[in-house]
């Protein structure tokens, strides 16, 4: 069991997100407070707040296990997931904010709504995929979250599960994003400033950078290789991977609504550089930690918990190892929870608003008054809590497979009709629907085939060169094509209305 020092450090953590949230309900007024903290937001709580929604349990457990089960050419991930912040301010931001503060968008499926011309269809199935999705992806930040919470106080799984469902709905809940987007400020913060602090000690402890290295080549020459010679993160695969975290994370429902949120769209100029830079940073030296857990592991200075996925636990293990002083991995703990609640949060929020506003307002009550759409947010936040809990008790073999399947997902459901909407004047609501739907079934069905290493029709779903993702998109780059060839065109007011075209502003 943790000490008491360690018990009063992530209770003050807690208590100061509870506080947050409370401070933060005054704020609320209106369900366009509740979902978008009323397009409030200044540079820096911007920035932080994208840090926050992309730096998720993979951010610390995810790659630290992955850098310690597969080694160097698992580095990609490094490099794209940082461009994904960028990728969804230059390509989606600049666009979909300018259009939104005319036409008043509360969520991206507002978007879709009007630019295809599909108020309901399209509306309702975007709502579901982006529900389901995002479900999925909550799974991992619940099980990130349970992970961090046994390492620290040794208790069951069901438990530590309790704990994290209801600190994290308990701010999320009474806030709305002004809690959200305030609860990343400091959890970004913690987290950009514990990591640069805490990964240096994990690699000295191993020995330096260069031990690591020899190390590492010792155990498997392809622990050191910019890419394998065959399967996961073979080059081809790389190259999916690469439009799988870059895209897919750009377009997921809780990081591109963010963009609705900022005060001004000239905060957009310099948001890109910075959140690269500062995230970039940060995923390096959570690789790097992962490579010195390896060596410790193989020294028998660590030793991990006998579970399935037990590289999650690699850098909780290493930090324990590291620290000069003991009670000091209450500190540190609390910079792995400040990383993985970030996430989860914005990910309950998002479901709530897409349920309350885009099924439960725009199709099922138009007539529904502001404060019964927002009590259903608030209730639908507690429902998506409450499920995900459950979905997270028996976590998969690694952190990171299950959150690529989330991100998969969004990539195959989301990338194509936005990407279209936005810049092909030539995309039709019929084509938008085929491409969502295909995308979805098929990023569902290969994922599934994937996980649990089917073969069917002479493929071995486990040995596909290409992240599954990669099919389901080109499938649904295919669906929208084809559809909106034969289809009626839109309206070429909506089309200007949308600043559809070949172009990011005029």
């Amino acid at each position: 069991m943790a000490d008491m020092f360690t018990v009063v450090i992530i209770g003050i953590y807690f208590m100061v997100m509870l506080a947050i949230g409370a401070w933060a309900s005054k704020k609320i007024k209106n369900t366009e407070d509740y979902i978008v903290a009323g397009r409030s937001l200044d540079f820096w709580v911007f920035v932080l707040l994208m840090i926050g929604a992309v730096a998720s349990g993979m951010s610390l457990l995810g790659v630290s296990g992955l850098g310690f089960k597969l080694g160097w050419p698992t580095i990609w991930e490094q490099i794209f997931v940082p461009l994904s912040i960028g990728f969804c301010i230059i390509f989606f931001g600049v666009k979909l904010h300018t259009i939104a503060k005319t036409a008043g968008y509360i969520t991206v499926q507002d978007y879709m709504a009007h630019r295809y011309q599909s108020p309901v269809a399209l509306r309702t199935l975007s709502a579901v995929a982006g529900i389901i999705v995002s479900l999925i992806y909550l799974v991992g930040q619940y099980t990130a979250i349970a992970i961090v919470l046994i390492a620290i106080f040794d208790i069951p799984l069901w438990l530590a599960l309790v704990i994290a469902t209801l600190v994290v709905t308990a701010y999320t809940t009474i806030g709305g994003l002004y809690a959200v987007a305030w609860t990343s400020v400091v959890q970004s913060a913690i987290l950009l400033i514990g990591v640069c602090l805490m990964a240096p000690l994990i690699i000295f402890k191993a020995g330096g950078f260069t031990s690591v290295n020899e190390v590492m080549g010792n155990i498997n020459p392809n622990l050191v290789m910019p890419w394998n010679p065959a399967g996961a993160f073979a080059l081809p695969y790389v190259v999916s991977f690469a439009v799988l975290l870059m895209v897919g994370l750009a377009c997921a429902p809780h990081v591109i609504n963010n963009i609705l949120t900022i005060r001004d769209v000239k905060f957009f100029k310099w948001a890109p550089v910075i959140a690269f830079v500062a995230y970039g940073i940060v995923m390096f030296l959570l690789k790097f930690s992962g490579f010195a857990g390896a060596v410790l592991v193989r020294e028998g200075t660590i030793v991990l918990p006998t579970v399935a996925n037990a590289g999650d636990y690699v850098i909780l293990k290493s930090i324990e190892a590291a620290l000069p002083v003991e009670a000091l991995s209450a500190i540190f703990a609390v910079i792995v929870l400040a990383a993985v609640m970030s996430t989860t949060d914005r990910l309950m929020l998002t479901i709530g608003s897409m349920f309350s506003w885009d099924i439960y307002k725009k199709i099922l009550r138009p007539d529904a008054p502001d404060a019964k759409v927002l009590s259903v947010s608030k209730i639908a936040v507690v429902i998506s809590a409450l499920v995900t809990m459950l979905l997270a008790i028996n976590p998969p073999e690694m952190l990171a497979i299950l959150i690529w399947m989330g991100i998969g997902t969004m990539l195959a459901t989301f990338a194509v009709p936005l990407l279209a909407g936005l810049y092909w004047r030539g995309a039709t609501g019929e084509g938008a629907l085929a491409s969502m739907a295909c995308g979805l079934v098929a990023a569902l069905l290969f994922g599934f085939f994937n996980y649990f290493k089917v073969k069917a029709l002479g493929i071995d779903f486990a040995a596909i060169p290409l992240h599954f993702s990669a099919y389901a998109f080109i499938i649904s780059i295919i669906a929208m094509v084809i559809v909106s060839l034969v289809t009626k065109k839109t309206d070429k007011k909506i089309l200007d209305e949308t600043l559809t075209g070949w172009y990011i502003s005029k």
